[in-house]
């Protein structure tokens, strides 16, 4: 196996020798911290029993001790330019597939199949600060073909996500997260983890998925109106989904929403993010009646 890019001066050294300069585009940023590395592996419990799928694996840092650790790896990497950099620094590392794809289109279900004889991966990923969401989401819509998932996002993301209704960071993700998994802090992530620095903190995070969510409600309805709550949320929630929520060909007037209010025994002026998703999962249904 080439030298490991948890060591600073190789990283530079594959960066220079391939004229490799982080895209912002993909969100790049290289990691190089031993510590964090082993940390991220430590947390997702990875053993010889595993098959991990690892999202923006790069220039390979995490690939090579993943594939140390388990029992095959499955990158999924967008980034074609950087085909020739992986050939070489994972060249001994005979127990990873690298899939040069867009993860959002990726079926994640058949790598399960194919790779992993139809059992559960562990995903591990650092993921693009532009693209977390999207990939969060369809990672936990599909939260049936993993154990485990964990992840590195912005701080400020992790927080968003970890928010309560008491919070000022809460909105539409800390719903949609936590719907599907218990979400969890494994460690933070200083800038100085990366080449180049990002100007931002980390966190990674274990998302524990539900076996089933923790409400009872038409997930497709009751996403409706988490969005229309939140995209525009300095509008009572009355007006907000008296303007904004349309589902099935059904918008709710300004009345029938101040009904359900008070059905919950919540003030017909209260806004969206003073509701817990217990409250969204309730309103749902009163509204579907």
């Amino acid at each position: 196996m080439s030298a490991l890019l948890t060591a600073p001066y190789e990283t530079r050294r594959i960066l220079d020798k391939y004229g490799i300069h982080a895209k912002k585009k993909y969100g790049q940023n290289f990691l190089i911290d031993a510590g964090i590395v082993e940390g991220i592996i430590r947390s997702a419990a990875i053993t010889k029993q595993d098959c991990v799928l690892e999202i923006g694996p790069g220039i390979g840092t995490m690939t090579q001790v993943l594939s140390l650790e388990a029992g095959h790896v499955v990158a999924v990497e967008i980034d074609e330019g950087l085909r020739p950099v992986l050939a070489e620094t994972l060249d001994a590392c005979t127990n990873v597939t690298v899939l040069f794809q867009d993860i959002l289109k990726t079926d994640i279900a058949a790598i399960s199949r194919n790779y992993n004889q139809g059992r559960k991966l562990k995903c591990v990923a650092n993921l693009p600060y532009y693209i977390t969401t999207p990939i969060l989401l369809q990672l936990l819509r599909e939260n049936s073909c993993f154990d485990s998932i964990t992840v590195m996002v912005q701080k400020e993301v992790a927080q968003r996500i970890l928010a309560t209704c008491r919070d000022a960071e809460y909105g539409a993700l800390s719903l949609a997260v936590q719907y599907y998994a218990r979400p969890e802090v494994a460690m933070a992530v200083p800038p100085s983890s990366f080449i180049p620095r990002p100007g931002v903190d980390s966190a990674v995070l274990n998302l524990n998925a539900f076996e089933a969510p923790p409400v009872e409600a038409d997930a497709d309805y009751l996403f409706a109106i988490v969005r229309a709550a939140f995209n525009q949320r300095r509008k009572t929630l009355a007006n907000a989904l008296s303007h904004g929520l349309s589902y099935q060909g059904y918008s709710p007037d300004r009345d029938a929403v101040v009904r359900a209010l008070r059905e919950m025994d919540l003030p017909a002026d209260i806004r969206g993010e003073r509701l817990s998703l217990e409250d969204f999962a309730r309103l749902t249904h009163i509204l579907h009646a």
